[in-house]
């Protein structure tokens, strides 16, 4: 999963800092699974493709194609994704805006642009461009799921989880809906529902690295650590199983600066949005 956690735990010290990039899930963005610095949420989005070995090289061909043709959407959705997975969001927020101004009307475009723009903190505008890029007569889950994630970081947990509910009507146990939703207890405080939701989507086809750190994070908040760094290691590869560890450890470490006021434990977070 976020900027406004980020922005909590400078101001209250939080036990954990959650990156608003992620991974918001997937509709609409993707985060890092490997080794996380933050706890991730998912955004979603069906048109995201895998991210190509070295982005900056899709940056200049996709800034040339969209250059030659700002219709062409496919380029404009790329070059996007490429700016975005080299930090530039507030680029990739303009090179979208640009594109649905000529295409009001691009479903996919509006996705991606509402994808962008809670990449960049832009909640409110992001869950506004996110209801135009489907209708209630043909939902998406993937953005029904996002929309969800991007209430929760304006601090509207319960409307979204109306959202995750009619997403996991349409995908049922979708691994991602259900990792966003788990997050979004976190986020309400609520760590026995999170652990619950998280682990039926650790169980699920589908479920990603992301969700199990998310799981770790959690169970280490409850102050199980031994049993954090065992789902933290699980099914990965020795190098790779010690750096989640180290990076759930890094998170969890937080809350010491925290115990003795309940109030601050636990904050956390996305999505992406991958």
């Amino acid at each position: 999963m976020f900027q406004k956690l980020r922005h909590q735990s400078r101001q209250a010290r939080p036990l954990v800092c959650v990156a608003a990039s992620a991974v918001l899930l997937l509709g609409l963005c993707g985060c890092q699974t490997s080794g996380p610095s933050d706890i991730t949420g998912s955004l979603g989005d069906k048109a995201e493709a895998k991210q190509t070995a070295d982005p900056r090289r899709d940056i200049e061909a996709y800034h040339e194609r969209f250059r030659a043709n700002p219709k062409d959407f496919e380029a404009a959705l790329k070059y996007a994704k490429a700016l975005r997975a080299t930090g530039q969001r507030s680029q990739a927020v303009a090179v979208l805006e640009q594109a649905t101004i000529v295409q009001p009307g691009n479903k996919a475009l509006l996705a991606g642009y509402g994808r962008a723009l809670a990449d960049n903190g832009n909640f409110q505008q992001a869950f506004e461009v996110l209801g135009r890029a489907h209708s209630p007569e043909d939902p998406d889950w993937r953005i029904l799921s996002a929309q969800g994630a991007v209430l929760d970081q304006l601090d509207r947990h319960d409307e979204a989880r109306q959202y995750y509910a009619s997403a996991l009507k349409i995908a049922p146990d979708e691994p991602s809906v259900l990792s966003n939703l788990g997050l979004s207890y976190l986020l309400a405080k609520d760590l026995p529902k999170a652990e619950e939701t998280l682990r039926r989507a650790m169980d699920r086809p589908g479920s990603d690295a992301r969700v199990r750190t998310n799981l770790a994070v959690v169970v280490g908040l409850e102050g199980r650590m031994a049993e954090a760094e065992s789902i933290a290691k699980a099914d990965l590869p020795p190098e790779e199983a010690a750096a989640n560890v180290a990076s759930v450890k890094r998170l969890l470490s937080r809350k010491l600066e925290t115990r003795a006021d309940p109030a601050k434990i636990p904050v956390a977070a996305a999505g992406r949005p991958d």
